[in-house]
């Protein structure tokens, strides 16, 4: 599809590669999306003297997409655990997304309607979306920004008390953030959010907290709220997206994805 390539063989095993199944096996291979001099390229990291296969299932060179297969063995050739990844282009940047392993997909377009939510595929559904459109970045069911898929929502209230400007999209692991020109989240749990603690804590967790550390950069957002946004959506590596009038806010699936630890690049 056009991209660069690189293999780095690691040994011995980092302290940061997490166990990844109950038989405590390390984790095998990692993928990266990383610049040199020439600019981007996709890194696959690999630990020397285990067994694994990486298999191309699909390719759309001319979208410049591909779905790639990980599969890593034991010793007696038994299949530990597989992994699937969408590798491709996305606007100005490449990009990797972890599939769902409950989505027994084996190409390129497969992969991308797995990655949608739930609520995506179904208002499409219900407006009759042909097939084609479903791939583009705004149609009548959705406007999409990366990860993000904006969907219309024409009859939300707001309370005007309870607007947000400038407000982060940010699906945590230290992910870079979305940023909504105007936002409401209603419903949900209050988290207590830093740069140590990316996905929240609860009331309770925040409290049980030192009093130097909970005074040390934290801010209250909504955890599973609902989500509302209008106006601009920015983010350094997609172009801005324009939203008339409110739209609910859908992560792509690939939160469902064990695979997704094996990612070490998040936009």
């Amino acid at each position: 599809m056009g991209a660069r390539l690189k293999h780095v063989e690691v040994v011995p095993q980092p302290a940061d590669w997490r166990r990844v199944n109950s038989r405590n096996e390390g984790r095998r291979v990692v993928l990266h999306i990383k610049k040199d001099r020439q600019g981007w390229f996709f890194e696959i990291r690999t630990l020397a003297g285990t067994r694994q296969e990486l298999l191309v299932l699909n390719a759309e060179p001319r979208k410049k997409h591909l779905l790639l297969l990980s599969r890593q063995f034991d010793a007696a050739g038994t299949v530990l655990a597989k992994q699937k990844f969408l590798c491709g282009q996305d606007e100005r940047r490449w990009f990797v997304a972890a599939i769902p392993e409950d989505e027994p997909v084996s190409t390129v377009a497969g992969a991308q309607i797995a990655l949608k939510p739930k609520e995506v595929r179904l208002r499409e559904e219900a407006l009759g979306i042909r097939r084609e459109q479903g791939f583009r970045r705004r149609n009548a069911a959705f406007v999409r920004q990366g990860e993000w898929f904006f969907v219309p929502a024409r009859d939300v209230e707001a309370d005007p008390l309870r607007l947000l400007q400038n407000e982060p999209l940010s699906r945590g692991n230290g992910s870079k953030a979305h940023w909504a020109g105007l936002c409401y989240r209603s419903g949900g749990e209050t988290v207590y959010v830093s740069a140590k603690y990316p996905s929240g804590l609860t009331a309770t967790e925040y409290k049980a907290l030192p009093e130097r550390e909970r005074n040390h950069g934290f801010r209250m957002m909504k955890r599973d709220a609902a989500v509302y946004v209008r106006g601009e959506i920015t983010h350094p590596d997609h172009k801005t997206v324009h939203l008339e009038g409110w739209h609910r806010v859908f992560m792509n699936t690939e939160n469902r994805s064990m695979a997704m630890r094996f990612l070490a690049f998040l936009d």
